[in-house]
């Protein structure tokens, strides 16, 4: 059992289809200038956020966050180049990368630290074996300030931790609730 390496990623990437669009190195800039990076590094691969945005809000004081009765008007839709999260709130994205993880692989998630010294915490469940999808992000601002995050940038790592033998039951054998999904997606019960 170990973290995978660039190598490994980016055979995977070509033989798999295990990230859809893959960038094989790490790209720093763009036309409007240095960003945020993407794309593999040593031993993971740094994912996008897309331009689709859930943010939390508090408009209808008398909800209560609930995910087994999850009320949708809880969050506000944004589509754009960036995200203004309010004062210690949340917002939900999603990657622009969508994954297929094999059968003998756990991914975990891990923050950027650029947005980490900003107090803004990534949030991600590990990607099980056999899982696909887009994955849903949630972004914690822990400041008391508004927190931007931006589209098309790099937001978070993730890490491909391979097992000594294949596992019993994936993800996608016992039909997990959240395979194949495509948006930003709420909690479903």
């Amino acid at each position: 059992m170990g973290i995978k390496s660039d190598r490994w990623i980016r055979e995977q990437a070509q033989k798999s289809g295990m990230i859809e669009p893959f960038e094989a190195g790490q790209v720093r800039e763009n036309e409007q200038g240095r960003i945020v990076s993407y794309g593999t590094s040593s031993y993971g691969y740094d994912v996008r956020c897309s331009r689709e945005f859930k943010i939390f809000t508090n408009v209808h004081t008398s909800s209560v966050v609930d995910p087994k009765d999850f009320d949708e008007t809880s969050f506000v839709d944004v589509v754009g180049d960036y995200c203004i999260i309010p004062p210690n709130s949340f917002a939900l994205a999603r990657t622009v990368e969508y994954f297929r993880i094999p059968r003998d692989v756990l991914t975990i998630c891990l923050g950027k630290s650029t947005y980490a010294r900003c107090g803004i915490i990534v949030n991600v469940t590990p990607l099980e074996p056999e899982w696909e999808g887009h994955v849903t992000l949630e972004f914690s601002n822990t400041t008391t300030l508004p927190a931007k995050v931006y589209a098309n940038e790099g937001v978070a790592q993730m890490l491909f931790i391979g097992a000594d033998d294949v596992c019993e039951t994936s993800y996608k054998d016992r039909g997990g609730k959240y395979q194949g999904q495509t948006g930003v997606q709420l909690p479903i019960t």
